[in-house]
């Protein structure tokens, strides 16, 4: 379904219940395993998280790194928020410290 070596490679379908149904015609979230972050960054206004991984991998579609670190970015748009918007649990991350962990090979 997805491509040798993809991030998404392992991800599991949704398989039908006892009513033969499936319940979503996708796959399940993939595992993410743990990461170490190696370098502790400070959201500044304007950041993103393309040019942040251009910055650090020297490869912008490495973004999802930055994103599967940190939990608390559910999006790129999280990161790139400069003031709170509704509901209120969306806050401005400019401030925040965010971890970039290593690139892999």
């Amino acid at each position: 379904m997805f491509l040798p070596g993809s991030r998404y490679e392992k991800a599991r379908p949704f398989t039908a219940g006892n009513d033969g149904k499936v319940p979503f015609r996708g796959v399940r979230p993939r595992v993410i395993a743990p990461t170490l972050g190696v370098i502790e960054h400070t959201v500044q206004a304007g950041d993103r998280l393309d040019l942040l991984a251009r910055h650090y991998y020297n490869d912008d579609r490495l973004w999802w790194r930055i994103v599967d670190a940190n939990t608390e970015i559910f999006y790129g748009g999280d990161l790139v928020r400069e003031h709170a918007v509704d509901p209120p649990y969306l806050e401005s991350m400019v401030g925040r410290t965010i971890v970039i962990p290593r690139a892999r090979g």
